[in-house]
């Protein structure tokens, strides 16, 4: 008897064993279950209310509030040099003085110009245009360890005060050299140009790291008229979500 209760023991363990692994795969499946409906009711939540995918004009418009706390953008910088001669006659005498002045300008776009108007989105064309406003051009700051003089007529100099008078000329004469330069047209193209590509920069990564099939244009408002396609959903989208985080 002894026996047969032992082997009936062993018998029965076995089927305990299989018991739990079949009430550890039901919870298991339970949860597999509970997750699945889960991800279905979020994929149909957002199906409903953001389309099936993320929304490009309301990433513009988040892109440009970054941009807009930038201030200011400095896309491209240049030095350029001035050489500059005056001359002064007084009392028979003559004296002339070179200036050789060297000094940068940065050419800044201002982002805080920008508005939520200045956004124009084609759905058909899946574009993003933006408008920007002019570059303009900052300087020049001299580099006064640079600077390079030279004179003739030390006399006339050394008798009157034609010396300051011909550095006053040829100073201001400099700097309006340096501005002529930095305002040339090949330089004002450079610094468009790399204003472009960085604001290109700034609206195509979101839309990239969203998975947004798009192309953005980036325009300055001299180029031609300005589009009028305003993005008044993403405006409210986003006036909603600073309202919800204000409460």
């Amino acid at each position: 008897m002894e026996e047969g209760g032992v082997a009936s023991e062993a018998r029965s363990e076995p089927r305990a064993a299989r018991a739990a692994r079949n009430w550890a795969l039901g919870c298991t499946l339970m949860v597999l279950a509970a997750i699945g409906a889960l991800v279905f009711l979020t994929s149909d939540l957002m199906d409903r209310f953001f389309g099936g995918g993320p929304d490009p004009e309301t990433i513009a418009t988040a892109s440009l509030e970054g941009l807009r706390e930038q201030n200011v953008l400095v896309p491209f910088a240049a030095r350029f040099v001035a050489v500059t001669t005056s001359t002064q006659r007084r009392f028979g005498l003559s004296a002339r003085k070179t200036l050789i002045m060297p000094g940068d300008v940065r050419y800044e776009l201002d982002l805080a110009q920008l508005g939520e108007d200045d956004l124009a989105w084609d759905p058909e064309a899946r574009t993003l245009t933006v408008t920007l406003p002019d570059v303009t051009v900052a300087g020049p700051e001299i580099d006064m360890r640079q600077i390079r003089e030279y004179d003739e007529g030390g006399i006339l100099m050394a008798l009157s005060d034609a010396e300051d008078a011909l550095d006053t000329a040829n100073q201001r004469a400099a700097r309006q050299s340096l501005l002529e330069q930095a305002q040339g047209e090949t330089p004002m193209r450079l610094a468009r140009e790399a204003a472009r590509s960085a604001v290109e920069r700034n609206f195509e990564l979101p839309l990239r790291a969203a998975e947004v099939d798009a192309d953005v244009v980036v325009r300055f408002a001299h180029e031609g008229e300005r589009n009028t396609n305003r993005m008044d959903r993403s405006r409210d989208i986003l006036r909603e979500r600073r309202n919800a985080e204000g409460r």
